[in-house]
């Protein structure tokens, strides 16, 4: 893996609580958005850490963005007590790195949930991935976002504006054009942890659905999977208490 950046972090609950889980966000967001979750395990009695990946928020910049590196970062990333994750919880690009940090080390968490997982990305989903970051670069006002989002929460929509302004606009331009192709279909097949996929719903739009979703369930009797009906790519925003309800029960 490539040489690895030390994150910023941003905790929810107690350092002595029983289990810490290690959240990490998608592109173009930042650690503070997965407030929802983080909020959500300290309240069931977890410490949730998340982290700012390179290139987003508060973190280090850099000239590598493939996938590896992003996974090389947050594989550094350890708890505070102890070297092993209870679980970590990836969304999109977040979810794809740490699928490649789990499948290169089984020590480093006990646990994976990926949401809506940008595992395979092809070319029409590059395109509407690259056509809604250029959209966000363009226009960072927070009435925007609203208009897009009218049933986010007033916190979603401010800490989405907050994580445009401070990511790189390269960075994530980059992670597009330094992963072609985007597949880490290899790396899921080889994970040995339970890994529960939420997945998006398809009559919304989802990247992790049809051939793609139903060749990596098949290839690892590890990956299980459910739906967030109703959901788009952000399940934890678009639909957060059945994503959180969801998600609690993957981790029990």
């Amino acid at each position: 893996m490539p040489a690895p950046l030390i994150l910023p972090r941003l905790t929810w609950g107690a350092s002595d609580a029983p289990k810490h889980a290690l959240l990490v966000h998608g592109l173009g967001s930042s650690a503070a958005l997965m407030w929802r979750i983080g909020d959500a395990l300290a309240n069931a009695g977890w410490q949730a850490t998340a982290v700012d990946l390179r290139g987003h928020g508060d973190a280090p910049r850099a000239l590598d963005y493939t996938v590896a590196a992003y996974a090389a970062d947050i594989a550094a990333a350890r708890p505070d007590h102890g070297d092993t994750w209870d679980a970590v919880i990836g969304h999109s690009l977040g979810a794809a790195a740490s699928t490649v940090a789990a499948a290169s080390d089984e020590s480093w968490t006990k646990q994976l949930i990926l949401i809506d997982p940008a595992l395979f990305v092809d070319d029409r989903d590059a395109g509407i991935i690259r056509g809604s970051q250029e959209r966000a670069f363009a226009d960072t006002r927070a009435e925007t976002v609203r208009e897009e989002h009218p049933h986010w929460h007033p916190q979603e929509i401010e800490l989405k504006v907050d994580a445009v302004l401070r990511a790189s606009g390269w960075a994530v331009e980059q992670t597009s054009a330094q992963n072609q192709p985007w597949d880490v279909r290899a790396e899921a097949a080889r994970l040995r942890v339970p890994t529960h996929i939420l997945g998006a719903d398809p009559e919304v739009y989802s990247l992790f659905t049809g051939k793609t979703a139903e060749a990596v369930l098949a290839a690892n009797e590890n990956i299980s999977m459910s739906i967030v009906a109703g959901a788009g790519h952000s399940p934890h925003r678009d639909k957060p208490e059945e994503t959180i309800r969801q998600l609690l029960e993957a981790l029990a």
